[in-house]
């Protein structure tokens, strides 16, 4: 470089230092300065003494460049007097001024936020007191089994253990995060902290019992505890539940602003109108300048540099922030410092689409992080796990079921003429064609009658689906809607051809007219319920649905499953997309 500087211009070696004039915020934007952003407006609020951010530097003066107008290389002696910039930074003396302007929060009056901080406040409160609920039930039914209703000398230390159940408990999920509100409300995350706090509390008494040699008595911890697990975890569903219809009536939502171009902002909007009981409400958007003009159906409250006001005009708690080249990690982080003074939320949307948290971490290399992705768990202990939890499932299942299974058995038979279970060949893992078993819900003739109606398919995708088929049997519409007409094919889960958790399971043509990413539905065992059965079943579109099935086969865990697995309970009774 300084053979290139010698050759070029060698006035350039004997040019003094370059003072750059001081910037003042109120000077007029110069060329080749890049985009302007409007100014904070300094409103008091929970984080008012944060600073924004610093104004961008102007360009260099001039007679400061060089050839092309690139900047001159300086190669003068630096002046001590002037250069005393690392001795005010990093000076050993105590900063004086930290004393008299601490870094505070000031308390947020945002209204939006303000509302959001007391429902959610609510439901936690809500929450603690279900999980005492459950506690006290567990340890009076624990004591109950084991001991009955006498009180004597040997069990009055039991009886003290169940009046402290409920505050372990509550303890034990403190600690497992089970009440972070980044946590709650959605999601499997919740659970999955639950069944962690609970295993750990097992695993606590037991090892305390032993190291102590203390003389518990085994029936009532086995009864007891998994009880409490299992008494929190169907109380939260339910809240859960009730938060989701409360949202589906347009209440406790969070009001978002969407920042991105004009059909990542359709999409997303559309998807959440869909699904509110995420809870949250587009209320505006932001676009890019110089957007095309296509109708977004919401109101634009301006470009990029504008969601700071937009977030006050309409009066919203969180801004979500699509994947677009505009927006690169410096822009982000600009409008991050700016919402953080009202504490809105930012949620950036990751292009891994369908990709849990649980598979993504952040690395550092060399300072810089990096996200990586790790493969779907489809094989190894976690598959062996499940396959134990399905077969265990299933006997259980039938077990508890089996009136219900002679009393539709006994209706099929007398009110249609045709064998009472149907068999069809369907597609399962890897592609290995197996028989399903099923009630019989059609007439008999019903295949030979397919090719008649196939012009009346109302789907959008390879299945086939009426809403009024004329080959359903009366009994079958009602089997039908309560899917009862499935519970054979836990016959099926015995026999390890099913899951009880899965995609739903393809016929032969259907398969073959897969594309190369759904035939990914295909890795996993399909099951008897999912998320294509929880979110809608025949009212979803194709596309929509091999989405879901997607999502699962990328994600699957157990607390997935067990969280599916309640869904279709709600989803049973409603009975919504189910003809």
């Amino acid at each position: 470089m300084s053979q290139d500087v010698s050759e070029g211009r060698t006035d350039a070696l004997t040019e003094p230092t370059v003072s750059l004039p001081v910037v003042r915020p109120e000077r007029e934007p110069s060329v080749n300065q890049g985009p302007q952003h409007p100014p904070l407006r300094y409103v008091s609020g929970r984080n008012a003494r944060i600073p924004g951010p610093v104004a961008p530097l102007s360009p260099p003066p001039s007679g400061a460049e060089g050839r092309n107008g690139a900047p001159r290389v300086v190669r003068a002696a630096a002046d001590p007097a002037r250069n005393r910039a690392i001795d005010r930074h990093w000076s050993p003396q105590r900063n004086r001024s930290s004393a008299a302007r601490p870094f505070t929060r000031a308390r947020g009056r945002h209204a939006a936020m303000s509302r959001r901080q007391r429902w959610e406040g609510r439901y936690v409160r809500t929450l603690v007191l279900a999980d005492l609920v459950a506690g006290i039930a567990a340890g009076a039914a624990g004591f109950g089994l084991r001991f009955g209703d006498d009180v004597t000398s040997y069990n009055r230390n039991y009886l003290l253990i169940s009046a402290l159940l409920p505050l372990v408990l509550l303890a034990v999920l403190a600690v497992a995060r089970a009440y972070e509100r980044r946590y709650l409300f959605v999601g499997s995350d919740e659970y999955q902290r639950v069944i962690r706090g609970g295993g750990g509390l097992v695993a606590g008494v037991a090892l305390v019992s032993y190291a102590l040699d203390l003389d518990l008595a085994r029936a009532y911890v086995l009864a007891a505890l998994p009880a409490a697990v299992a008494s929190v975890l169907v109380l939260r569903f339910a809240l859960r539940k009730r938060l989701h219809w409360a949202r589906a009536r347009g209440e406790a939502l969070r009001r978002v602003i969407v920042v991105g171009h004009e059909l990542s902002v359709i999409g997303i909007t559309r998807q959440l109108r869909r699904e509110r009981y995420h809870g949250l409400e587009v209320v505006g958007a932001c676009l890019p300048p110089g957007a095309d003009g296509i109708e977004v159906g919401l109101p634009v409250y301006g470009t990029f540099d504008d969601v700071a006001a937009a977030v006050e005009q309409a009066d919203a708690d969180t801004v979500v922030v699509l994947s677009c080249p505009e927006l690169d990690g410096a822009a982000v982080r600009r409008l991050a410092w700016r919402l953080e003074r009202d504490e809105v939320d930012l949620v950036v949307s990751s292009a891994l689409v369908d990709v849990a948290g649980a598979r993504t971490t952040i690395r550092p290399f060399d300072g810089l992080p990096m996200l990586h992705v790790e493969h779907p768990r489809l094989h190894g202990g976690s598959r062996l796990v499940k396959e134990l939890v399905d077969r265990v499932g299933a006997i259980l299942l039938l077990v508890l079921f089996a009136p219900v299974l002679l009393a539709v058995a006994l209706c099929v038979r007398v009110t249609s003429r045709g064998p009472v279970l149907f068999r069809q060949v369907r597609v399962g893992r890897d592609g290995q064609k197996f028989r399903i078993f099923k009630f019989r819900s059609m007439y008999v003739d019903a295949e030979a009658r397919l090719t008649e109606l196939r012009h009346l398919n109302e789907h959008d995708g390879v299945l086939f689906k009426i809403r009024d088929d004329p080959r359903v049997t009366p009994v079958g519409r009602w089997l039908r809607r309560f899917s009862l007409d499935e519970l054979p094919q836990l016959l099926n889960v015995l026999s390890g051809r099913m899951s009880l958790v899965g995609p739903r399971p393809p016929l032969p043509t259907e398969a073959a007219a897969y594309a190369d990413d759904v035939r990914r539905r295909l890795a996993v065992k399909p099951g008897m319920t999912g998320l294509w059965q929880v979110s809608g079943r025949s009212d979803l579109s194709w596309e929509e649905a091999v989405r879901l099935d997607l999502r699962y086969v990328e994600n699957w865990s157990l607390s997935l499953d067990l969280v599916i697995l309640l869904r279709t309970m709600t989803a049973v009774v409603r009975s919504s997309g189910a003809y």
